[in-house]
């Protein structure tokens, strides 16, 4: 089933005269992981935020099952918040740094109010469970904990909604080797079990070809290619994705 139908997707920023996202177009299914692959600069996160409505488009329309939400008011969209999240790039940068890590993701009932009072500080248990942590993390700041550990509090924030669809805004990128393993098996894990779609957005094919069922080739805000992962890797037809092929070796 078609989850999301994003058409002709545009936007350019004021101080740049080439347009960031220039005419996105394609569709994500329930269930699937869709990587999105390109170097730094090209659009990729620009689009993550255009999809969730956290930066106006200047073109298009996306289609959230069967309902645009570039016509969506604000406050129906702060609703449709709930199915639709996100997870940062930079899990230290997206955590209030004087929140304790329960009251980081109690915040999220607060807002959306999906949770009683009451039962709240036992769901936040549970998420943190489910992320690999657990009660003991309550009361820690986001200062005291590991990047890995402060990325798993991230996933957790993101899953206190319930949502049907997550983008991965480069979710790995600024961890250890060590631990981007760790966190990519969480991820992976959790998608099977709660049935959730991805977008997965990265500029290492490593790691698109580790998660992802399609990818999506992104080059200066256009897309260049796409295809499933075993077909584009083993046949990349683009000469920007034979270049990206060559840079990580696979």
């Amino acid at each position: 089933m078609e989850l999301l139908k994003i058409d002709n997707l545009r936007k350019t920023f004021k101080k740049n005269k080439a347009p960031a996202v220039r005419g996105a177009s394609f569709s994500i299914f329930k269930g699937e992981v869709l990587g999105l692959v390109g170097e730094s600069g090209c659009g990729k996160s620009t689009l993550a935020k255009l999809i969730l409505r956290l930066i106006p488009a200047d073109k298009g329309s996306i289609f959230y099952k069967d309902r645009d939400l570039l016509k969506t008011d604000h406050n129906d969209m702060r609703k449709m918040r709930k199915n639709l999240q996100i997870i940062f790039q930079d899990p230290y940068a997206s955590l209030d740094p004087r929140m304790k890590i329960g009251d980081v993701i109690e915040e999220v009932y607060d807002i959306h109010k999906n949770a009683p009072g009451y039962d709240r500080k036992n769901k936040a248990i549970e998420l943190l469970e489910t992320v690999g942590l657990g009660e003991s993390y309550l009361n820690r700041l986001p200062s005291e904990l590991s990047g890995g550990e402060r990325q798993r509090v991230g996933i957790a924030r993101a899953l206190a909604t319930e949502p049907e669809f997550i983008i991965c805004d480069e979710p790995v990128s600024s961890l250890d080797i060590s631990i981007q393993a760790q966190i990519l098996n969480l991820l992976i894990d959790i998608q099977k079990r709660k049935s959730l779609t991805y977008l997965f957005i990265s500029h290492d094919l490593g790691v698109i070809a580790s998660i992802c069922d399609r990818v999506i080739v992104m080059q200066s805000g256009r897309f260049v290619e796409t295809g499933f992962c075993e077909t584009i890797f083993k046949n990349p037809q683009h000469e920007y994705t034979k270049a990206l092929l060559a840079s990580a070796l696979l």
